[in-house]
This record gives C-alpha cells, structure tokens and sequence, in this order.
C-alpha cells in the first residue's frame, strides 16, 4: 500500500491545473536629457497609475528609447506589465 495522499491535494492539483490568460502592456519610462538621475517618483506614479487598472509590473528592461528631439535615441526603461484577461 503507497502512502496516504490528503484529500485536499487533489482540490489543489485541479485548481492549480486552470489555465489562466493574460494579456500584456509595454511602456515606455524615457529618462530627462538633464541629469543622469532615475526620477523614482515619476517612476512611482506610473506605476501605481497602471495599478489602478488591474496592471501589473512584470519586467523593467534598460533600453535605448526615441527621445522627443532630433533622430537619437535616450536612456530609458521599459516596463512590461501584465494583468488577466477578462
């Protein structure tokens, strides 16, 4: 006779089995051109205003984003975010 297995495990195995679907967003956080400081604030409200939607962070990635003057490129984040679908 093998071992005894919990009743609940089963309950377990099938909830943890429900496929979940997310959907995902990717926003761009592009840096001032004067200074070299993260603005953690700004950062802060992006994040917590993305929140509001049910948006989650998933990922921060350091990038070279399209700056608003000129064809350059600029330090900046992107910051994948991912929620369920409804």
């Amino acid at each position: 006779m093998g071992p005894a297995v919990p009743s609940d495990s089963q309950e377990s195995f099938t909830t943890m089995s429900t496929p979940h679907t997310f959907e995902y967003k990717v926003v761009t956080f592009r840096e001032s051109l004067i200074g070299d400081a993260l603005d953690s604030d700004k950062l802060e409200k992006v994040l917590n205003k993305h929140a509001e939607d049910g948006w989650a962070l998933k990922a921060i990635t350091a990038a070279d984003v399209k700056g608003r003057i000129g064809p350059g490129a600029v330090e900046g984040l992107l910051l994948t975010l991912e929620r369920p679908r409804l």
